[in-house]
Parts: C-alpha cells; sequence; structure tokens
C-alpha cells in the first residue's frame, strides 16, 4: 500500500511536518526495531520542532506593516511577506541546529512557490570602518570562511546535525561604499552529499549602522539564489536606520568602533551565520518516518513552501 506523503522541507530549511497517515495501525502487530527505527534524540528533535513550528506560525506579522528592529532600525514589510517575531524565530532556528542567539526574526513569503527564508540579525559591534573593502582579497576571504565553517562542524555534530562545507563564492563579496552596504555569496553542501543534490546558498546582506550592523541572510538553493536576488534588494532598502542610528552619525568623539573591519563581516563573524544550513535533506527523512500530521496548515506561504511528494511503500 502507498501512503502520498507531502514534506515541506528543503535541504536549507523545513518549517512544518508530514501529511502522511499513521504508520502505526491498530490492527497490525508492532513491528521488531530495525535500522530505520528514530533514536530518543530523533523523536526528542521532532517533537521540539513541532512545538516551535507551531508558534512560528501563531506568530508571524503580515505586511504591510512596520516592524522595529532593535531600537536601531524599521523594516517597512511589504505586502506578499510575514515575519516571524524573535522569540519564535530564535526557537525555530534552535530547533533546526542553528544558534540564534541574535536573531531578530524572520522573514517569509505569504504565497507562492518559495523556497527561501531570510533570517534577521543585529550585532552592537560598534563602528565599523570600511577601508578593508579597498584592498580585501576573495581568496583570502574564502578560505577564512572554509576554516571558520569547518570549526563550527564540532557543535553540530554533537548535537546531532549534519556537517557541511563551503564550496565556493556564487557572488563575490561586493560592498557599496554610498549606501554602506555589503553583499556576498557562498555556495555550501553537506559533507558525503549525492553529487545530484542541490546545493545550499547563503545570499548575504548587510546593511551599516552608527552602534553596529543588520544582516538580513536569504537562505535558499543555487536553483533559485539568481531570481531571488531581486527579492533581497527589496527587503534590504525597506530597511532604515533611525535618526541618530545611521552611518553617518558617528561620533568619532563619543562613539565606539568595532575591533574588526569590514572583511570580517564575511570571513569571521559570518562563517557562524552558515550554521543556517546544518538542517538538510537527510535530517528531514530522518522525520517523515515517525508519521507525524500537518502542521501550520493555516499558513499560506506554509502550504506551499519546500514542497515535494515522496511515495513510501
Amino acid at each position: 500500500m502507498k501512503n502520498k506523503l507531502t514534506v515541506l522541507f528543503s535541504r536549507t530549511f523545513l518549517l512544518g511536518a508530514l501529511a502522511c497517515t499513521p504508520l502505526l495501525q491498530a490492527a497490525e502487530p508492532a513491528s521488531p526495531p530495525s535500522a530505520s527505527t528514530p533514536s530518543a534524540q530523533e523523536v526528542a528533535q521532532q517533537t521540539e520542532f513541532e512545538a516551535a513550528s507551531a508558534a512560528a506560525n501563531k506568530s508571524m506579522q503580515r505586511g504591510p506593516s512596520n516592524i522595529p528592529l532593535a531600537g536601531q532600525a524599521t523594516l517597512k514589510l511589504p505586502e506578499h511577506y510575514s515575519f516571524i517575531p524573535a522569540a519564535e524565530a530564535k526557537r525555530l532556528m534552535v530547533a533546526m541546529g542553528n544558534s540564534a542567539n541574535d536573531t531578530l526574526g524572520m522573514i517569509v513569503p505569504q504565497e507562492g512557490d518559495a523556497n527561501w527564508f531570510i533570517d534577521i540579525t543585529y550585532e552592537d559591534a560598534g563602528y565599523i570602518k570600511d577601508d578593508d573593502a579597498k584592498s580585501w582579497n576573495a581568496d583570502e576571504l574564502l578560505t577564512s570562511l572554509k576554516e571558520g565553517t569547518e570549526a563550527g562542524n564540532a557543535e553540530r555534530k554533537a548535537r546531532g546535525f549534519t556537517e557541511f562545507e563551503v564550496v565556493g563564492w556564487i557572488e563575490k563579496p561586493k560592498y557599496d561604499a554610498a549606501s554602506r552596504q555589503l553583499v556576498w555569496s557562498a555556495e555550501t553542501r553537506d559533507k558525503g552529499q549525492a553529487a545530484d543534490e542541490v546545493n545550499g546558498i547563503n545570499y548575504n546582506t548587510y546593511a551599516l549602522g552608527r552602534e553596529g550592523y543588520i544582516s538580513m541572510n536569504l537562505v535558499t538553493d543555487v536553483a533559485t539564489v539568481e531570481g531571488l536576488k531581486p527579492t533581497a534588494q527589496t527587503l534590504l532598502t525597506s530597511l532604515t536606520f533611525n535618526e541618530g542610528k545611521r552611518y553617518s552619525d558617528f561620533n568619532a568623539d563619543t562613539d565606539k568602533v568595532a575591533e574588526y573591519g569590514l572583511a570580517a563581516l564575511v570571513a569571521g563573524v559570518a562563517a557562524k551565520k552558515l550554521g543556517l544550513l546544518a538542517v538538510i535533506a537527510a535530517f528531514a527523512v530522518k522525520f517523515w518516518k515517525l508519521g507525524m500530521i500537518l502542521l501550520l496548515g493555516g499558513g499560506t506561504f506554509i502550504r506551499k513552501l519546500f514542497t515535494r511528494k515522496t511515495d513510501n511503500t
């Protein structure tokens, strides 16, 4: 007998559970444990993920609306997008195996075929000098990014999540000195994944302010990143620092200056952000075996987000 499963997962994001019939039927005897039986850790992860997903769906704020961010800036969220507030976004990110202490919230599409989300963070690092953007070496930045990602794999492995690695640049770091915005994109993949699997993408946009910076990290895959660049740009331009918090408001006599320059937002600090890709298809495959019912059916974007169908014989 075949059960049709709608799997709300992608290799970069999972924000829902499965619509499927229970695997255990009352009239059937219990099957002996096998290699596919979920472990206690997997069951605990799925339980928390369900709760985090439900809370995220319930808390979503729809655009158009003005979203205050850390007392630093305002995001004028356009129509057709939704915002998941900080508390619920952090819980969801942690449930997916990511560090999320600095998450301000997440942006997700309300409708349409979509396979992306944006994680928004703020870092009160101080005023970041941008002089090094004039002379940085993209190859050296890539090497540092790879090394930082590898260092972060130890924590992901300890928590039972798949390790991953940086493949190379999709878009080399570019800095616009007039708008004080930085953009870069790296391609990633899970360690040991099959050659025909789609690699992940973090498309990173940063806006510099007087006291720190806000990052808007778009997570998607190689197949869709080009088409989503305008979306990332639209949302970046929808962000404005408050009066007195702008980069141009910097006072050299009183303000804190960051301990690092702009290059660190690519090679150093950014390596931690790539943990957004820790949850991948292998993680999802473990959980469809649990026979979970569909969560988050009330969110329009959830119904079409990262959907693929799988037959289970």
